[in-house]
């Protein structure tokens, strides 16, 4: 599998070329279009209590398309929902990375993804919800970001502090904690930046510029009310 990022920045597609007999997971969805050689199957990544927990409880779609090169050699085009980057990532089998619920796009056939459930306050503060995407393994990776997408390398013991709803993704190597982003709960409400994620290295943490709460709300206004 190898993939090719077209039209880079706000309305990507991601190109994926599959060998015969090779597959692509990728989230329900994503195809845009594809070769005649390529069969569409319907998978429950990780089973169905694997399925049934992304569903009910981080809001992941039930099932993953996975696409294969049934009658030879052919492509894929896949994109994201919503406008905003994508990167791409190599899987080595040791390093993992802790995805939010919206940020897999795709991944090769040996890439592992499960769902796994964070401590309560965690999933009560934190803004990604009880259940995030483990997701490890082998091959290629593709994440999706809502506006432009930002890597931060964090050294060991440095920190960085990130509004939790701006999280893609970050290594396994790193540990984070849930913080008021002001020094009261008040200041913390009327900035507009209730809570932030205290990341520490090593590792890598990958942000999104665009927070998707906000623009909900900034849509919203625009919504006639029936009465």
């Amino acid at each position: 599998m190898k993939c090719e990022i077209l039209y880079p920045g706000a309305f990507p597609m991601v190109r994926v070329y599959l060998d015969a007999n090779e597959t692509v997971k990728a989230e329900s969805g994503a195809m845009v279009a594809a070769s005649p050689t390529i069969d569409i199957e319907s998978k429950m990544e990780g089973g169905f209590l694997g399925a049934l927990s992304r569903k009910m409880l981080s809001g992941e779609k039930f099932f993953f398309q996975t696409l294969r090169a049934s009658r030879g050699a052919g492509e894929v085009l896949l994109a994201p929902t919503v406008p905003g980057e994508i990167v791409l990532l190599d899987l080595d089998g040791v390093n993992e990375y802790m995805v939010q619920k919206d940020g897999f796009l795709a991944g090769a056939e040996g890439v592992k993804i499960e769902s796994k459930m964070q401590s309560l306050t965690r999933g009560l503060l934190g803004g990604e919800g009880f259940f995030i995407l483990k997701i490890g393994g082998i091959g290629q990776l593709v994440l999706n970001s809502f506006g432009a997408i930002h890597k931060i390398e964090l050294k060991p013991n440095e920190e960085y502090i990130v509004d939790n709803s701006h999280l893609v993704a970050w290594t396994s190597t790193t540990t984070y904690n849930i913080e008021k982003a002001s020094s009261g709960w008040i200041a913390s409400l009327t900035s507009g930046e209730g809570l932030v994620c205290r990341f520490r290295g090593p590792g890598v943490v990958y942000i999104q510029s665009r927070n998707p709460g906000s623009f909900g709300n900034w849509i919203r206004q625009f919504i006639p009310v029936s009465e």
